[in-house]
């Protein structure tokens, strides 16, 4: 059931002061609006059954539920990487159920989407993969590696991998990175892209604890400072309470929990995996 408040929430960084102090409620635009979601597949499994959600301005938002919850599936109808049974999606003002597909793909340039596999090119350098991300905005093969990319887009690429802290492993083959340099690489890629809005689907669960937290942390602080709306999803009630303004909690394909995560606490979200 959706909160009354959230069209309303400003970022938690500022209700805690850790930036500029400003009013707890602070209009926000609507950057994705979820109705009535619904997706089954040919099986019979209905996994999305009449989801509602709006997604704000400048919030970072958290998507948890046990597995099979429909987390995931709820990220990738929302770009059409799966198809949605019934409902309506509006992301960035246009209605992506009724794009076509050329105009689906001028859409997805605007999405910034993290996997939890990383999905790079193994056998390519860091800096290739990383300019990989300008595809959405200019393609062609002077994009496709880095000894053809203009001097612009390189410097470009290596600003988002000092951005991460990766600006030194900028040559390295992508299949001899650790896993946490691995997202790393795939966050510099993402930014590459400048996305108006973020997805990603448990971006740190393949990473050890302590890598865990030093990526997510970084993903986060980079999107704050860029002004990027997310929306991620999370098997890690810390991780949702820590980086996320507001907490949606998935339990049987609905919505069972929305509320913003100055108003709960892990013993309250714990029960959605009972």
């Amino acid at each position: 059931m959706k909160g009354a408040s959230a069209p309303t929430l400003a970022p938690i960084a500022e209700q805690r002061g850790d930036t500029q102090p400003v009013s707890p409620l602070v209009p926000r635009n609507t950057v994705c609006r979820i109705t009535n979601l619904r997706k089954a597949y040919p099986d019979g499994a209905l996994v999305l059954d009449g989801v509602s959600a709006d997604i704000f301005d400048g919030q970072s938002v958290a998507l948890i539920g046990a597995n099979g919850a429909g987390k995931s599936t709820l990220l990738r109808c929302c770009i059409r990487l799966i198809e949605p049974s019934a409902g309506t999606i509006e992301l960035l003002g246009d209605r992506v159920t009724a794009l076509k597909p050329r105009t689906l793909r001028r859409l997805r340039s605007r999405i910034g989407f993290v996997f939890q596999k990383h999905n790079l090119v193994p056998r390519l350098s860091v800096l290739t993969n990383v300019i990989h991300g300008a595809q959405a905005r200019r393609g062609g093969l002077r994009t496709w590696y880095q000894g053809l990319a203009p001097a612009a887009t390189r410097e470009e690429a290596m600003h988002c991998l000092d951005r991460v802290g990766l600006a030194n492993l900028a040559d390295r083959r992508a299949d001899r990175l650790s896993g946490g340099q691995s997202q790393r690489v795939a966050i510099a890629r993402a930014l590459m892209q400048h996305p108006d809005f973020m997805m990603a689907d448990e971006p740190v669960a393949s990473l050890d604890p302590a890598a865990g937290e030093e990526v997510m942390h970084l993903f986060v602080s980079l999107l704050q400072e860029d002004g990027i709306t997310l929306l991620y999803t999370s098997h890690n009630l810390r991780h949702a309470l820590e980086y996320a303004d507001r907490v949606i909690a998935l339990h049987d394909g609905k919505i069972a929990i929305d509320t913003p995560t100055d108003s709960t606490d892990a013993e309250a979200l714990g029960h959605i995996y009972e």
